[in-house]
């Protein structure tokens, strides 16, 4: 297992309950939508699963640059 993979797999756990709350925030607040809140609730989270793993996907690598940009640094 790589550890751009190791990475992105912590930060799917993270980006997934950002996207649940953004959307469970969204369909709360509107009147129309939390009406239906039953129905959308599964295929929001749904969604916030699909969506995180890309994101998660493009965060990772650049985290590991940055711990490798700090760690070549010159210590005074």
């Amino acid at each position: 297992m790589t550890t751009n993979l190791r990475i992105a797999i912590l930060i799917f756990m993270m980006t997934q309950g950002v996207l649940f709350g953004i959307g469970a925030v969204t369909i709360l607040s509107m009147p129309y939508l939390s009406e239906r809140a039953w129905e959308l609730f599964p295929w929001m989270v749904a969604a916030s699963f699909v969506i995180a793993a890309p994101i998660a996907w493009l965060i990772a690598p650049m985290l590991r640059a940055r711990y490798e940009m700090r760690s070549r640094a010159p210590s005074i």
